[in-house]
């Protein structure tokens, strides 16, 4: 067979891949609420995706932002106003982690949201309650009155610092939006705005964007120190009007003073992220399929998206339609875990990614202000008592836990020593032999 019969399956199969990103069920449960919170992490259990920024306006007041996409909203002009409108509310519990988890504020909004005719996005602000020097974790319950669904969402903030992110935030420099993703991309202006005060100038401290990808589950290693020394130390007249652009990739802390380690991060991670469109970005994800000394060899080829469909041609055993279905759950993944995970790194560099790549979304996921444990459903053991039958579930567990970071406030790393059976080996060589693993029916996709 011409392994270029399928020469442009994989951007074709990129596209259509979320419809066959996931095939689990999942039952979660958090410290604030035994609600079953599966969707967090699978797309296809939840229509609308906010985005949530925090800004601390005051040392009385921070104000919790919440941004809505056009497309993800079900307008119907079925209202006695009789034009295309949707119906959401937003609830938040704000808890003071610093006094116990205590709830400190409440709020509830009911949102008309009629529809602008070029408006790709809907931003409102909530103001809450707050003391100086206090850890805080919003929960954010946001529902759709009229698709009659419910979604939740954790925001953690504190009030320690005058310094520190919660006290900057970025907005569109052209358009005027606010900022609430970290994540801009080249020839994209901004302007930066910090909250407390005028300061004279504002230092960018450039760092590089970091290449590490995780160890293997089943490798208990020391924890890879995270970049602490940037290349170079910029220093600019302050004005929240003056357009600023990253040219390149790049980790960028905006601080108001060269002795404050502490401030307010942007990313460059290319022009291409979250996708993956080019060979050679397509290629670096399989470091977590085959050693990658393959990978660096089959991207110095001449040919490099040559190699790239023949790797996936061979996992699917020379079937095109096979290696399209691959393709199409692999980089889905790939993108909703940079979507996800995205803290210091692309989402799909990150322990989290890692996880969510290979073995797909967790079947539990259990959530707290320190970490996250996700589950992952291992066959049904069925017995029998004389006439009755018992059912026994078991999961495998990975626990991420919650780390300090200069620059995000989504960094969790595995804690490797407490899960001793991880079937890594089996789930990679799963994949390589053209079957996307499941702990649960672990012969099929």
């Amino acid at each position: 067979m011409n392994s270029y019969s399928g020469r442009h399956i994989f951007l074709a199969a990129l596209f259509t891949g979320a419809v066959l990103l996931i095939y689990s069920c999942s039952t979660t449960k958090t410290v604030f609420d035994s609600k079953d919170l599966s969707y967090l992490y699978n797309p296809l259990k939840s229509n609308i995706n906010p985005r949530y920024g925090i800004f601390n306006e005051s040392e009385s007041k921070s104000v919790l932002s919440v941004k809505f996409f056009a497309n993800e909203l079900f307008f119907t002009e079925a209202n006695p106003a009789g034009v295309p409108m949707a119906q959401m509310f937003i609830a938040v519990k704000l808890y003071n982690l610093s006094l116990g988890r205590t709830i400190t504020d409440t709020a509830f909004y009911n949102y008309d949201i009629v529809k602008e005719a070029g408006k790709e996005e809907y931003i409102f602000q909530i103001p809450l309650n707050v003391r100086k020097g206090n850890e805080y974790m919003a929960e954010v319950k946001t529902g759709d009155k009229i698709r009659q669904f419910i979604i939740q969402a954790f925001v953690p903030f504190n009030t320690i610092s005058d310094f520190n992110r919660y006290n900057f935030y970025a907005t569109g420099h052209f358009g005027k939006n606010r900022i609430l993703q970290p994540v801009v991309k080249k020839d994209e202006y901004f302007n930066i705005i910090y909250g407390r005060g005028r300061p004279d100038s504002i230092f960018i401290s450039v760092y590089p964007v970091s290449e590490e990808i995780p160890y293997p589950p089943s490798m208990i290693l020391p924890e890879r120190s995270i970049v602490n020394r940037p290349d170079t130390v910029v220093a600019l007249p302050y004005s929240d009007t003056m357009p600023v652009m990253f040219p390149r990739k790049g980790i960028f802390l905006f601080s108001i003073s060269r002795e404050k380690n502490e401030g307010f991060t942007l990313f460059n991670f290319g022009d291409d992220f979250p996708t993956m469109t080019t060979p050679e970005s397509m290629l670096r994800p399989l470091t977590y399929l085959i050693p990658a000394s393959r990978v660096d060899s089959m991207a110095a080829t001449r040919k490099p998206k040559m190699a790239l469909d023949e790797f996936w041609l061979g996992c699917g055993g020379g079937n095109v339609e096979k290696a399209r279905e691959l393709i199409r759950i692999f980089y889905t993944r790939v993108l909703f875990a940079n979507y996800y995970f995205t803290s210091w790194k692309e989402g799909w560099q990150t322990d989290r990614g890692m996880i969510y790549i290979i073995y797909g979304p967790p079947d539990k996921l259990y959530k707290s202000n320190e970490a996250e444990s996700w589950g992952y459903r291992k066959p049904v053991v069925k017995s029998s008592w004389g006439s009755r039958y018992t059912v026994k579930e078991d999961y495998v567990f990975f626990t991420f836990k919650k780390r300090e970071n200069l620059f995000t406030d989504n960094d969790y790393y595995l804690s490797r020593s407490e899960t001793s059976v991880t079937y890594w080996d089996k789930a990679v060589q799963s994949w390589r032999k053209g079957i996307v693993f499941r702990l649960d029916n672990p012969e099929t996709i």
